[in-house]
Order: C-alpha cells, then sequence, then structure tokens
C-alpha cells in the first residue's frame, strides 16, 4: 500500500524526496508557497537540511513524521522543505539570521518568518516537546499582536542585509610579505601540537588552511609550520576520520583525536583533501600521503561517481537508522572474517580500548606511522601495506553485503568543478595519467549537462535533468577547474571556456561599489537580501576562489583587467582578512601569489606535455604552467614558437630567462 505524498513527490533532489512522505504539508521553495501564506495570513516555516545530515534525519523522525505535531505545523504555519545544498543562497540568508538570534548555527536549520520571507524566529534542531511549545507560542504572539512581530522582522531584516555588506577601506592598500605572515602567525595560536589540526573540538580537517600552511612554510622556509601541517596530515590520516577499510573521509571528528567521525562523506571534503595530501607528497615524499591520494580517489570513483560521468554528492552518516554502523566493527566479525590475519588487523587497527567506541563496536583506526609497526612486527613496510592491502580487500568485500548508507545522487556542478582541480593536482603529484584523464572526462560531462543556453552554467543535474541557474560558486571553481586543467594538459579550449565564463560572471554577478561579487546572478528572482560570500569555510568563498581564478586568467592571457578585478576583490576583504585570518586562507593563497614570486614556466616543443608531467615530483608554491606543441595565440607562447627540442622558458613580469632544455635546469633558475 502506498503511503501518502506531499509536494515534494515531484522534486529531484534526494533530500527533499526524503520528506516527500512526511505528514507534513510540505512545499518546495518557491513562490506558491509565500502567495499561500499571504492569502491565509500564516507565518512560515523554512526547514533547511541536506540528505546526509544525521540530526535532520532525527528531527524527521522525531517531529515530521509525527501526525500531531504534522497537524500543528500544517494548521498553523505554510511549511517550506529546501535542501541547502541546491539552495545556498537561501541557506545563506536564514543561517545569518538564525546566528544574529542565537550566536549558533547549523542543520537542521529551523527559521519562521512572515509572509514575506523576513525572518522572525529560529534555531537548529529542537525535540518534540520544544517543538511544540515554539509552534504554539508563535503563533499565539502573531494572532495576539502581529505589530510587535513585524516590528522585530523589520529590525531583524536590516541585521541580515547588513551582515553581508562589505566597506572597502578609504585608502588604497600595498600587498606585502607581513600580510601573509600575519596569516600565518594567527593561524599558529590555534595549533593542536600534540593531533595536529586547531586545538577545539568538533575537528574539521579545514584542507584549505593547511594548504595556505604549506605554501607559507615553503615560501618562508618554516620548519615549525611545516611540520605542524604533516603532523595534521598523519593525524587525520591514521584517524577514524580516514575510512580505513573503503578510502575518504568523513565531514569532521567529534572528538581531538580524530577518532570518532561524524560519519557522513561529502564529495566536497575529499576533493580538498585529495588536492592537499597530493601536495602534501610533493612536499614531504611520503608514501602513506600518496596512498590516501590513491585510495580517496578509489572511493570517489566506487561510491560516487555517476552514469553521466559526473560525481555524486554525499554518502548519509546513518544506515539501518544508527549512526555510522556502516563503518563499524565488532571482534567477532573481524574473526570470522579474516581467521588468521584477525590478530593483525586488530593490532593495526587499533581493535582495543583506542579504537572501541560503541555496543562493543570498533572504529578502524591507527596509532602511529606503517614504519613505527613494520618495524615492532619485524618486517618491511612494504611487506606490511601488502599484508594490509590483503584484509582491506577482504573487510571491503564483507562490507558491500552491509545496508549501505543512503547516497544523494544529485550532482553539483561546484563540487564537480572542485573534484576536477584536485584531480589535475593528484595526477601532477603522482603522476598517473588515470587521474588527469578522468578530470578531462569530468570537465566534458560537466560542460555536456550542467551548461545553459545563454552561456552560464546550471546548479544541479539529477538523473540527467539539470536544473537552478548556477550560483557564483559554480562559476568560480568550473573557472579555476578549467585552468588548473589547462595547465596540467595544455589544452587551449579550457582557457578559451573560462574566458567565456569569465565574461559570463562578471555580466551577471560584479558588483561595481566594492568591486566583489553577489553569490546570485542578476537574473534571479530576488531574496529578501542578496547574498555576498567572502568568509572562507569548509568549502572556499566562491569571491576568493574567483580572485584567485581571474589572477590566473590574466596573467595566462596577459589580459590586465582580470588581474585589476582579482586584485580589487582581495583589496576590498583585507580588513577582514587581517581581523579573522583562520577565516579568509582561500584569499591569503592569492596574497602568497601576490607578494612572491610568480613565475611563468612556459614549455615549448613536441615534449611538452612530457616535460610538464616530470615538473610535478616538486612542489612549487606560487607558479603558471603553459604550453604548446606547436604554435599558440597565448602571448608568451606566441613569441616561442616550437623549434626541433623542447625547451623550458622561466618568465616573472613578462620577462623570461634565457630557455633550458631540462626540468633540473629550469628547476635551478626558480630556486
Amino acid at each position: 500500500m502506498s503511503r501518502p505524498t506531499n509536494r515534494l513527490a515531484q522534486e529531484s533532489s534526494p533530500y527533499l524526496l526524503q520528506h516527500a512522505h512526511n505528514p507534513v504539508d510540505w512545499y518546495p521553495w518557491g513562490e506558491e508557497a509565500f502567495a499561500k501564506a499571504r492569502s491565509d495570513n500564516k507565518l512560515v516555516l523554512i526547514s533547511i537540511g541536506y540528505s546526509s545530515c544525521h540530526w535532520c534525519h532525527v528531527m524527521e523522525r522525531e517531529c515530521f513524521e509525527n501526525e500531531a505535531l504534522a497537524q500543528e505545523m500544517n494548521a498553523r504555519y505554510v511549511c517550506i522543505k529546501v535542501d541547502r545544498e541546491e539552495r545556498p543562497d537561501v541557506d545563506h540568508i536564514y543561517m545569518n539570521a538564525v546566528q544574529l538570534m542565537t550566536r549558533r548555527g547549523g542543520w537542521p536549520l529551523n527559521c519562521f518568518t512572515l509572509p514575506d520571507g523576513r525572518p522572525i524566529y529560529g534555531g537548529t534542531y529542537f525535540p518534540p516537546d520544544q517543538w511544540r511549545q515554539v509552534l504554539q507560542d508563535l503563533d499565539a504572539t502573531w494572532k495576539g499582536d502581529p505589530g510587535k512581530v513585524a516590528g522585530y522582522a523589520a529590525r531583524l531584516h536590516e541585521g541580515v542585509q547588513a551582515s553581508d555588506l562589505v566597506h572597502p577601506p578609504d585608502e588604497p592598500v600595498d600587498f606585502d610579505r607581513n600580510l601573509a605572515r600575519h596569516i600565518s602567525e594567527a593561524l599558529e595560536h590555534d595549533f593542536d601540537r600534540v593531533f595536529g589540526g586547531a586545538d577545539r573540538t568538533p575537528k574539521f580537517p579545514l584542507p584549505n588552511t593547511y594548504e595556505y600552511l604549506l605554501h607559507h612554510a615553503v615560501h618562508t622556509k618554516d620548519a615549525t609550520v611545516e611540520q605542524h601541517v604533516r603532523l595534521t596530515l598523519d593525524k587525520m590520516e591514521q584517524g577514524g576520520l580516514h575510512d580505513q577499510v573503503g578510502g575518504g573521509f568523513a565531514r569532521y571528528s567529534v572528538d581531538a583525536r580524530w577518532k570518532v567521525p561524524h560519519f557522513e562523506k561529502m564529495l566536497y571534503d575529499n576533493a580538498q583533501l585529495v588536492q592537499l595530501y597530493a601536495k602534501g607528497y610533493q612536499v614531504f615524499s611520503d608514501e602513506a600521503y600518496r596512498r590516501v591520494v590513491e585510495r580517496t580517489i578509489g572511493f570517489l570513483q566506487r561510491e560516487l561517481m555517476g552514469s553521466d560521468g559526473l560525481f555524486q554528492s554525499a554518502l548519509d552518516a546513518d544506515s539501518e537508522g544508527v549512526e555510522g554502523l556502516f563503518y563499524v566493527w565488532t571482534r567477532a566479525e573481524v574473526d570470522h572474517l579474516l581467521d588468521e590475519e584477525a590478530a593483525l588487523a586488530r593490532s593495526y587497527f587499533c581493535m582495543d580500548d583506542r579504537g572501541l567506541w560503541e555496543h562493543d563496536r570498533y572504529i578502524l583506526l591507527r596509532d602511529g606511522g606503517d614504519g613505527a609497526f613494520a618495524s615492532r612486527m619485524g618486517i618491511s613496510v612494504e611487506e606490511l601495506r601488502q599484508l594490509i592491502d590483503g584484509i582491506t580487500d577482504k573487510l571491503l568485500h564483507a562490507r558491500a553485503d552491509r545496508v549501505r548508507p543512503g547516497l544523494d545522487h544529485k550532482a553539483l556542478t561546484s563540487w564537480n568543478a572542485m573534484m576536477i582541480t584536485a584531480l589535475c593536482h593528484a595526477a601532477d603529484a603522482l603522476e598517473v595519467p588515470h587521474h588527469l584523464q578522468l578530470a578531462q572526462r569530468t570537465m566534458g560531462a560537466l560542460l555536456q549537462h550542467c551548461r545553459r543556453p545563454d552561456g552560464g552554467l546550471w546548479r544541479t543535474c539529477v538523473n540527467g535533468r539539470a536544473g537552478i541557474n548556477g550560483f557564483l560558486e559554480d562559476h568560480a571553481f568550473t573557472i579555476e577547474a578549467l585552468l588548473t586543467l589547462y595547465q596540467a594538459d595544455f589544452d587551449p579550449r579550457w582557457i578559451e571556456e573560462a574566458r567565456i565564463l569569465a565574461e559570463y560572471t562578471v555580466t551577471h554577478f560584479h558588483d561595481e561599489r566594492t568591486g566583489l561579487f553577489w553569490s546570485t546572478s542578476d537574473l534571479d528572482p530576488a531574496l529578501i537580501s542578496r547574498p555576498m560570500e567572502v568568509h572562507d569555510n569548509v568549502i572556499p568563498a566562491s569571491n576568493s576562489t574567483l580572485a584567485k581564478a581571474l589572477h590566473t586568467l590574466g596573467h595566462l592571457i596577459e589580459e590586465q583587467r582580470w588581474i585589476d578585478l582579482a586584485e580589487g576583490q582581495l583589496r576590498a576583504v583585507l580588513p577582514q582578512v587581517m581581523e579573522h585570518p583562520a577565516s579568509h586562507t582561500n584569499w591569503g593563497l592569492l596574497l602568497l601569489d601576490l607578494v612572491f614570486p610568480y613565475p611563468a614556466i612556459a614549455i615549448v616543443g613536441a615534449e611538452a606535455n612530457t616535460l610538464r608531467r616530470t615538473f610535478g615530483r616538486t612542489f612549487i608554491p606560487s607558479r603558471l604552467f603553459l604550453g604548446t606543441t606547436g604554435t599558440s595565440t597565448l602571448p608568451l607562447l606566441a613569441e616561442r614558437p616550437a623549434t626541433d627540442r623542447t625547451m623550458i622558458h622561466v618568465c616573472e613580469h613578462r620577462s623570461c630567462r634565457m630557455p633550458v632544455a631540462t626540468v633540473e635546469e629550469a628547476l635551478q633558475e626558480l630556486s
């Protein structure tokens, strides 16, 4: 017998479809819901979450599947469900509102508004009794004193609008290395010098922070910061945050030791961590980091790659209604599956007090590197890894028979672009052609499925159907990915695609007052506030990503207006960068490219691609690669047609040194 459905049954978002059988009369985001609220003079509930969110599932079970509570909601409110991954603009506005009201945020996000969408009250997770009280009290206040509620909404609306305002400095600001040092020193104050990462819980990987620290440390030869980055990479890789069996990382750790993950696995986290560990491998030549990159890409291909060639969004934290059940093990399971190898597995993966979690189940983790463990066993590291690979293959095969966590199968443009960028870095560091080929194929699929007829981008693609006008983050990350891909394979079409998208982005997103870019296009229906994203978070801000991309584009095609736009963006936010460095590390990466040497490495000749791959063995924190096997219209290459011998030109400020024939000679010039 089929269950009754609400309006969400017509949606494509996996998160919205999870709520399609709730007794709540949910509306999707749109004018229909607000028209109903105005017609009935009802307050609106905007409930925001995402498919892999554990506490979203808890509140659904406790409140939204509760018939009595659903009746209260339907009688008193017009109820809207929003997938925050589909609509980051809506999430941004109402998260700001709830944070202004409560000083905290998170998901599920529940915000009550006037019929016109202006917020009046909100919070995150509510248990059933508290939820019932909120529903009754707020409705009574609205009916008893609507003027008071409207007055509060007006004041809060002003606060929401003001929270996104950026005030560029009155005086021009010079970029210098002291600013970069200030960012690094501010981050150092928060170092957890025992377990890596920041000295707080919960502990998020924040790959962009450690990418900034790594770049700055290499520029300045700061061994202390380098070692902290290495400690962080080691501890994350060895902890329960890292899926020791199947590869990939969970979203964050609830404890300081990286032991207990919040078990959902997101594409955006794993893409950024592939990039960070690839760079870590270049700097430290640690085989463990190469294995992390390979196994994470393997997980992403195996479990998140869709039939359309795009990567899907996320895996749930829960299976069978229990958080983490898919990933944890009992000793009896391991003993039965592995037989003679069980003792090694239990010792290697800390199946003792160190790995014990709940209900006699263990989170597999490691307490140190493979070198020390192999030494205690009296075998080589290579022998140990061979044994462990055999063990994890058996565990992975057995785990495949379990009830799997839910898959959010929508593909998001910006997250796929992040993955393309990561694959290029992996191909570079590991010299693995497959990773570059996968990046090329994914970009081809993205441009095929997610390009709008007007030249812009769609936000989502679900079951081959694209929808929702792309946001700034979709355009920014895609431009960045196109330019990273060009620097990996020297195919000029990627630069042209990036240039076209950059022109589109300026036309539809640019704010001339600040020099920054709005999160939403001028083609989108107006919201109660037009958001502008400048703070880096678990995903770098769309403005900082675009600024980096425009800076790269301007140098590749030698067009100063793109460079000026990028520098203008950084100048506009520089006071905020200096005041809150931890929230602006992606801006910091652009700053490093402006204050340290930024060489262009031009490779010309039949072996250009071969020599480009060889450069991947060396980490160069600020650089631009361009090349051709024939002729090119790029200004730096047009003056240097290919000859019988492939040559490398190291250039700075559009002035090149004498060409050299080997990567070793070029690296000597760079040093």
